[in-house]
């Protein structure tokens, strides 16, 4: 199986491919950031995520989408921003005729490091293990992207195991 992650974000928006091997392995086939500068109207800081997330699909063919759940914001024009950005994101898998999982931060957490309450940099240096990185992911934002793929994928495996 293969998974997009994606950690939503106005400036910043993380993207993960990773595929989990048939001997369970987890591989990271693409990651990075897509950044789009601040000064720009949120109409065209939308189409270029979109843009991109459109071409990531296209170029990697993932199985599933995955995505962060809102869980909250500094302010409500915050809020109202990740809020477009995650629904671009939707759009653009939605669009290329797959389905989206969102998790909440603490599932991906869990899911990650084992302990919901995780820090940043034990996201980070979790997810560089996992799937084996020379380095830590930076910025953040693709850390936490690889999270949510990596999430994804374990929630799939057990739910599997759980119906056979």
């Amino acid at each position: 199986m293969r998974v997009l992650g994606i950690d939503c974000g106005t400036e910043y928006t993380g993207y993960g491919v990773v595929d989990l091997l048939p001997d369970d392995r987890l591989h990271c086939v693409d990651c990075g950031a897509i950044r789009v500068s601040p000064r720009k109207p949120m109409p065209t800081r939308l189409a270029q995520i979109y843009q991109r997330l459109q071409q990531l699909i296209s170029q990697h063919q993932p199985d599933r989408v995955a995505i962060e759940d809102v869980f909250y914001a500094v302010n409500v024009k915050s809020a109202f921003k990740l809020g477009q950005v995650r629904g671009v994101a939707i759009l653009a898998a939605a669009n290329a005729g797959l389905e989206v999982t969102e998790y909440a931060p603490l599932a991906i957490k869990s899911a990650v490091v084992g302990y919901g309450k995780a820090e940043k940099h034990q996201v980070q240096q979790m997810v560089a293990q996992l799937l084996k990185l020379a380095e830590i992911p930076e910025p953040p934002d693709v850390a936490d992207a690889l999270a949510i793929a990596i999430c994804h994928l374990h929630t799939a495996a057990t739910r599997e195991r759980q119906q056979q």
